[in-house]
């Protein structure tokens, strides 16, 4: 591991020769590297259960060991949501992580954008803040978050353009297994 930039509660590390990557307080590392603390002097990791303080320019070596999964992780933002971009069908889309929400959800006006053929699904009804609108079941190819790709995940597209971000749910949630720490939320693909 190689620490290329320093800045308070972050760090700019290389992993393994891999590509850059700027890491915030409390964000681990698919590779297991836990960033403690961070100056502009130095930064503080936890890397295999121990402590290592590394200033800028400073390198470490050791063997870090992944699952061999696939990961994707997410950092909060100031209101403690995770927002991460991904892809639906191989178009790019922005999702935020909804537990809350039993399928991956997304507007008519994105459905269109991503080429989702949507008005074949199965039609219903939802009940939102606007009032009661349109809402079709369908099956989305592939979903794409970090290194994970799931294919064959229901989906709900609603009528309009109420909904201003792609809902993250459970529909593609329940494939993963989910760990947070503080302000970091990991995502493994298991099956």
């Amino acid at each position: 591991m190689n620490v290329i930039g320093l800045f308070g509660g972050k760090a700019m590390v290389s992993i393994d020769g891999g590509k850059q990557r700027m890491l915030s307080v409390g964000q681990t590392t698919p590779e297991g590297v836990r960033l403690i603390s961070a100056d502009s002097n130095s930064a503080t990791f936890e890397i295999g259960g121990k402590r290592q303080t590394l200033s800028l320019g400073q390198r470490i070596y050791t063997e870090f060991k992944s699952s061999g999964k696939p990961t994707a992780t997410l950092a909060a933002d100031v209101r403690g949501h995770f927002f991460t971009m991904g892809s639906i069908n191989g178009g790019s889309t922005r999702f935020m992580v909804d537990t809350g929400a039993s399928m991956i959800s997304m507007s008519s006006t994105e459905a269109k954008r991503l080429g989702v053929s949507y008005l074949g699904g199965e039609r219903g009804y939802t009940s939102t803040a606007n009032g009661v609108v349109p809402v079709y079941r369908v099956l989305l190819d592939s979903v794409k978050v970090g290194d994970i790709v799931l294919n064959q995940v229901e989906g709900t597209v609603i009528e309009g353009d109420t909904l201003g971000v792609t809902l993250l749910g459970m529909s593609f949630l329940k494939r993963l297994e989910m760990r947070r720490e503080g302000e970091t939320m990991t995502l493994v693909k298991q099956y």
